[in-house]
């Protein structure tokens, strides 16, 4: 039995959690190290080093460490093969899982920054800046997770809330490799905290556009250029008619298509006959997913009529929209009560941007997934962390662990949605 948690010893946890004050240095530290590291998606053997360095930093914790195969990955080369490639493993770190309330903590490892980028370090800006490849996404997140779970080990309540950390390696291509290990996990959770970065102004997000990736294969017929020009059938011509149509469908900003890659054609003597367009859409709700595919079934059927030529298509809707519902409306709640307890002001808005969070939704967990430092410049070589964010966002995350840790009997935070 929990003893109930008046004032006194509300005020008496967040002296605990000056702990966190000293931690900086070692925090930077850990990032540093963390980024300095490539660990794009498909490097292997970086995401490997990477999970060697969290597994050891993870040792004081003495949580079960489980490394979880991920999918295979199934993607359409430019050439119109279908490969096969390998992702890195998931670490699961878990503790106390026979305890009352059960918490998934979550962020990915894997950067958008591959072996041949030419961004591979970290640099600082000036003493509050750190520029760097992954330092707010999501490496700074790794490292917000970390030191708010340790902080909650050094609490007289420990123990009272089970936790599990699963650490990813494929989030930054959708995370097809995961997804199922996240479909396992998640109905055994009550909710979930990720940790990808705040907004520059430290925003925080609260419901996400739904993203989808497509490849659009168009197939036509090959024939010389000069001496049989009319025989042939171009398939760049008509992948690009498509194309435009599809661009054209961006009428509504709640829905948008990103025509992001085209590839097809060879020699300059030959009509091509194969050309590949990779579009990304996101949208706002499920309906309009289903819209947008209504539109690519149409215009498909259209290409497809055409003498000699024919379009298939490759891929789906990788997240769903994270919908801003009653639970998660409780978890913002809960957050905003802790940041204030704490002299912190918490805004929420809307991004267009998709995180593991949609899949948490989708499973039918309730979390909140931009519980990471301050940073920006995402997906560039201008991305940035603000090293200062990193202690108070610890101690949010770790507040927000502890009041469930007491079983809503903190004073003033409000209870969640059961």
């Amino acid at each position: 039995m929990v003893k109930p948690i008046d004032s006194t010893d509300l005020t008496d946890l967040l002296t605990q959690l000056d702990w966190l004050n000293d931690q900086q240095p070692a925090m930077v530290g850990l990032v540093e190290r963390l980024c300095n590291q490539n660990s794009g998606t498909h490097n292997l053997d970086g995401i490997e080093a990477v999970a060697q360095t969290l597994i050891e930093a993870y040792q004081p914790l003495l949580a079960q460490l489980d490394r979880l195969p991920a999918d295979d990955v199934e993607s359409l080369a430019d050439d119109g093969s279908l490969i096969h490639q390998r992702l890195g493993d998931c670490l699961l770190f878990s503790k106390y899982p026979h305890a009352d309330r059960q918490v998934l903590l979550c962020i990915h490892r894997d950067t958008v920054y591959g072996q041949d980028s030419s961004f591979q370090s970290c640099r600082w800006i000036n003493d509050k800046t750190l520029n760097g490849p992954g330092v707010a996404d999501a490496k700074g997140g790794l490292v917000v997770m970390l030191y708010a779970l340790m902080m909650l080990e050094r609490s007289p309540l420990a123990g009272q809330i089970g936790w599990k950390v699963l650490i990813n390696a494929d989030e930054e291509i959708g995370s097809p490799g995961s997804s199922r290990i996240i479909n396992r996990l998640a109905p055994q959770c009550q909710f979930g905290m990720l940790f990808e970065p705040a907004l520059p102004d430290g925003t925080l997000i609260s419901w996400r556009k739904g993203v989808g990736n497509f490849a659009f294969q168009v197939r036509g017929r090959s024939a010389h250029a000069g001496r049989d020009f009319a025989a042939g059938r171009n398939a760049i011509v008509a992948l690009s008619h498509l194309m435009t149509q599809i661009s054209q469908l961006n009428t509504d900003p709640e829905v948008t298509y990103n025509i992001g890659r085209i590839s097809g054609g060879g020699a300059l003597n030959v009509v091509p006959d194969l050309a590949i367009g990779r579009v990304n859409v996101r949208v706002k709700t499920t309906a309009q997913q289903q819209i947008v595919l209504g539109h690519f079934r149409r215009l498909m059927d259209e290409l497809n009529q055409q003498e000699g030529l024919s379009v298939s298509l490759h891929g789906d809707f990788t997240s769903p929209p994270k919908m801003l519902d009653d639970s998660v409306q409780s978890l913002q709640n809960r957050i905003e009560t802790c940041a204030a307890v704490l002299g912190q002001s918490i805004r929420w808005q809307g991004s267009g941007g998709g995180s593991d969070g949609n899949k948490f939704a989708d499973a039918g967990l309730p979390n909140i997934d931009s519980l990471g430092p301050i940073g920006g410049s995402i997906h560039s070589s201008d991305e940035f962390l603000d090293v200062t964010s990193l202690v108070p966002k610890a101690k949010l995350a770790a507040l927000v662990l502890l009041s469930y840790a007491a079983l809503d009997q903190l004073q003033g935070l409000p209870q969640p949605k059961k």
